[in-house]
């Protein structure tokens, strides 16, 4: 089935119908158009994004990006950045394949469609002009009968009449034959328009303008077949881009695979370990430390040996009255500086470095061993530290890297000198042998300042070397004090032991040779009335509980003990809060050891 044989009385819809299909194909090259603008902007955009997010330093200059997330994220953005690139591709290829051929496809079609239009006009054209020859023969044929059959008339009227001449009848006659000849030539003209006519009309309808038609309806077949293309296109563009794209998918997810939190936790020990060596404990300042006010035995806190009452809401327990338990000994204080404090030597004066006000001398104690905690702003350093070139202004494990990538750059210069020298060294031997080739001379500046450039490397690898295991010495010597503080049991407390028995003094005084120094503080703390003890002995009392050592310890000092690690103890009295317990051993003894260092069970 086709237009000119279905649609042959049907011009106008043809006309319209085609001028509808190029106005769709003009319309979707537009929309194409503006696919193509937004596909542009979203690229764009796109693009604009990822350089809003990218670092501003290169690689080699930011530390963050040596971290698997820093990694990912660059890695994503620049993921990201190919499939705006893809984008970018689609819109081209739109623009290219579809905007461009499909507008000027239409413009080929409206010229196909004027000039059959403008051919079917010209045979509607040569019809109606046929027509109106058509009508003109017939009025003229019509008119000649009229004017034929009237002469007639009158021909017949005059020779009837006897009154007319014989003249006027034969003029009549004549006259009616003349009109009579003219009808029958304008009836032969009208029969021949008339055929011809109808052999022009079915020729338009038969022939010429299904032959237009056919055109038109070929014309707009190949218009839809070329816009369904286009619309293939608008989906092969977008394939094409699929296996890039789906590409930039699948490394967005190695890249968020890829992040390694452990690994970044070890590059950020890299990045910032200092090296430093942990802050040591914070000594215990002492401030019920016994203070000789005077050497007078009239002082009423003074006993008559000349050492001082421990006073203050802190040691009130350490007080003793007259019936009181028997008093007991205690080891040494120790001032902040490790040795004894000053004090009075048992009935007689003061001894020379408490001649001072004892306020005084505590305060000047106070002030030179006060201890500093090393905070971390202090670890950190500060924004004007000036940089060195041993970097000795970083913490020592960051000296030893940037120390260790100075020496690996050196090396690397240095070699690149050795490798130039060697080549000018064969340039100036081929010089030699082949004198056109160049001369030998003019290769001796450069081959001078190769050596001199080797021998400054030289010197400063060698004094990189120096830095570099000066550095690693320092870290290995801060991590075994780190390690090594670490390790050991834990600090005795800063305070002197409550005093001890005189059966614990004697086994104490066992092992004062192989003593180290008292771990205590505190001063020696003595009642007032001493001469009442002793007439009030008591007996001993039995254990509370048992302990077992967790840690060897030397009772070097006056009232502790020494025990030996996984020693079995028996437990006399409990911590009053001092950090000290009394303890009995299974071999005779009783005094004090640091309670941190027992595993202790209650009776």
């Amino acid at each position: 089935m086709d237009w000119g044989t279905e649609l042959w009385d049907q011009f106008d819809v043809i006309e319209r119908h085609t001028q509808w299909g190029l106005d769709l194909l003009d319309r979707y090259v537009k929309f194409v158009k503006e696919r193509t603008e937004v596909e542009q902007a979203y690229a764009k955009q796109l693009r604009s994004l990822v350089k809003k997010y990218l670092p501003k330093r290169p690689a080699k200059d930011d530390p963050e990006s040596k971290f698997s997330q820093q990694q990912s994220f660059l890695q994503i953005l620049q993921e990201v950045n190919d499939f705006a690139g893809q984008r970018e591709l689609v819109a081209e290829n739109l623009s290219v394949r579809v905007c461009l051929e499909l507008a000027k496809y239409s413009q080929e079609m409206k010229q196909e469609r004027k000039m059959h239009f403008q051919e079917g006009r010209r045979a509607q054209q040569q019809l109606e002009s046929g027509f109106k020859q058509l009508e003109n023969s017939k009025r003229k044929f019509e008119r000649d009968c009229r004017e034929a059959e009237k002469a007639a008339q009158t021909a017949e009227r005059l020779d009837q009449d006897i009154n007319a001449t014989k003249a006027d009848v034969e003029k009549a006659k004549q006259q009616a034959h003349l009109r009579s000849h003219m009808a029958e030539e304008s009836k032969n003209e009208y029969a021949a328009q008339l055929q011809r006519f109808n052999r022009d009309q079915a020729h338009f309808y038969f022939s010429q303008m299904p032959q237009i038609f056919d055109k038109l309806q070929d014309m707009d077949e190949r218009r839809a077949t070329h816009l369904g293309a286009g619309y293939g296109l608008l989906s092969e563009a977008e394939l094409q881009v699929v296996p890039i794209i789906a590409k930039c998918l699948e490394g967005m997810k190695v890249a968020a695979a890829a992040v390694d939190a452990k690994n970044d936790s070890q590059v950020l020990i890299e990045l910032h370990k200092s090296g430093f060596a942990r802050p040591s404990d914070v000594e215990f300042e002492d401030f019920s430390q016994p203070m000789n006010r005077t050497s007078s035995d009239s002082s009423l806190g003074t006993p008559s040996d000349g050492r001082p009452e421990l006073r203050g809401p802190a040691r009130s327990r350490a007080k003793r009255w007259p019936f009181g338990k028997k008093n007991k000994l205690r080891p040494p204080p120790l001032s902040p500086l490790g040795g004894p404090l000053p004090s009075a030597l048992p009935n007689g004066p003061p001894s020379p470095r408490s001649g001072l006000d004892p306020l005084a001398i505590l305060s000047e104690i106070s002030k030179s061993v006060k201890p500093r905690l090393a905070s971390f702003r202090s670890l950190r350093g500060s924004r004007g530290t000036v940089v060195t070139e041993d970097f000795s202004h970083l913490p020592p494990e960051q000296q030893r890297k940037r120390l260790q990538q100075q020496l690996e750059d050196r090396n690397r210069e240095l070699q690149k000198e050795v490798d130039q020298r060697e080549a000018l060294k064969k340039m100036k031997d081929v010089y030699e042998k082949t004198p056109q080739m160049g001369d030998p001379a003019s290769l001796e500046p450069r081959i001078t300042e190769t050596l001199n450039n080797i021998e400054r490397l030289k010197l400063e690898v060698q004094k990189y070397e120096a830095w570099l295991a000066e550095a690693e010495s320092r870290v290995l010597s801060n991590r075994g004090d780190s390690l090594s503080r670490h390790a050991r049991p834990p600090e005795p407390p800063a305070s002197a032991p409550p005093d001890s028995s005189s059966s614990s003094n004697s086994g104490s005084q066992d092992n004062k040779e192989s003593s180290e120094e008292p771990p205590s503080e505190e001063g020696q703390d003595t009642p007032i009335y001493t001469e009442f003890d002793e007439d009030f002995e008591e007996e001993p009392a039995s254990p509370i509980g048992h302990c077992v050592a967790i840690y060897h310890f030397e009772g070097s000092s006056e009232g502790t003990i020494s025990m030996t690690e996984g020693e079995d103890l028996s437990l006399m009295e409990e911590d009053k809060g001092d950090g000290w317990t009394r303890v009995r051993r299974k071999q005779g003894g009783e005094g004090y050891v640091p309670t941190s260092y027992l595993r202790v069970t209650l009776n």
